[in-house]
């Protein structure tokens, strides 16, 4: 249905009127004195303009507060597509991410081969929620902001490299990064994914002390824990069998999701880690009814183009349409 946005203009309406009441030109006596008395200027009498002009400088006025009301077109409600939750993801960038173990499509792939593949399914699948990334290694950082382009995310994800961050990890400063950008979101929508495949071995936080901290700011962490269990490697007397997981410190991931609300899960191959990221899909699910949202599609294109019209009409005629005197 129609509808302006901005209607209180149409008090501006009489204002033409208004204007060429109280601007009213002077007569010729008043407005030129001639130093002459003996001279006298020859009043020329015409008849007041008529014609359809006066009808088409109106409209073109009523055409012009019509444009400047900001007509609009709103269509019926439509559910939004955001849900209002927000999700962190923070993805280990340590050297041991190149480890690999991992299958995908039946070929070997890195830790962080799976990772990059099977993560982006699960951003794509949130649409609607706001998401956020940080990488960490020997550091954290926080590389893309809580936003709902999950494009923008799933790009910074796969423009990563393992050891960008540096080769250790560092998981309670990720934890504390993710918590500082949390806390200011409402409480149901503070959530942290946190992947990795090691041992805190650097960084200013304890991973306990930051899931305290982000227990006391009511942030969900899920834990993912990855690695293969067994791993071939050639060796001097032949190919032996290796556990390239064997950093992997699973009690303290299991912790840190115990205390906040969250849940740890192992992910020894990439069947596992997608079912990992499915797990989380199922325990923060999307509401099926969000708030209402009414288009509003801008109409006033069309007056102002009428009003432009007449105008034309009007001066285009005055301009161009009298005949060139003939000399005598």
């Amino acid at each position: 249905m129609p509808e302006f946005a901005w209607p209180w203009l149409i008090v501006l309406l009489p204002l033409p009127w208004l204007l060429r009441h109280w601007l009213r030109p002077a007569a010729p006596g008043q407005a030129l004195h001639l130093p002459q008395p003996g001279l006298q200027l020859i009043t020329v009498s015409g008849n007041v303009a008529h014609g359809i002009a006066p009808w088409l400088l109106a409209l073109a006025w009523l055409c012009l507060l019509a444009a400047a009301a900001r007509p609009q077109w709103v269509g019926p409600p439509q559910a939004q597509q955001r849900s209002g939750r927000a999700v962190m993801l923070a993805v280990d960038l340590s050297g041991s991410m190149h480890t690999p173990d991992m299958e995908l499509a039946g070929q070997p792939v890195s830790r962080f081969g799976a990772v990059e593949a099977i993560a982006g399914d699960f951003i794509n699948r949130r649409s609607g929620d706001e998401m956020g990334l940080i990488l960490f290694g020997s550091q954290a950082f926080l590389v893309t902001p809580l936003t709902y382009d999950l494009s923008a995310v799933r790009a910074q994800l796969q423009g990563a490299a393992v050891g960008l961050a540096g080769t250790e990890t560092a998981i309670g400063d990720a934890i504390a990064v993710a918590v500082k950008r949390l806390s200011a979101l409402p409480e149901q929508a503070r959530v942290l994914v946190l992947l990795t495949d090691g041992v805190n071995n650097a960084g200013s936080i304890s991973p306990r002390e930051a899931a305290q901290a982000a227990k006391a700011a009511g942030v969900r962490i899920y834990t993912i824990g990855i690695g293969a269990t067994q791993m071939r490697v050639p060796g001097f007397f032949g190919s032996q069998l290796i556990n390239p997981s064997a950093d992997l410190d699973a009690d303290m991931l299991t912790t840190i999701a115990t205390e906040t609300g969250g849940q740890f899960f192992r992910a020894t191959d990439s069947h596992q880690l997608a079912d990992a990221y499915r797990a989380i899909d199922a325990l923060e699910p999307m509401p099926q009814h969000g708030p209402t949202l009414r288009p509003r599609h801008e109409l006033f294109r069309w007056p102002l183009l009428a009003a432009v019209v007449l105008l034309l009409l009007v001066i285009v005629p005055r301009r161009f349409g009298r005949a060139p005197e003939q000399p005598a």
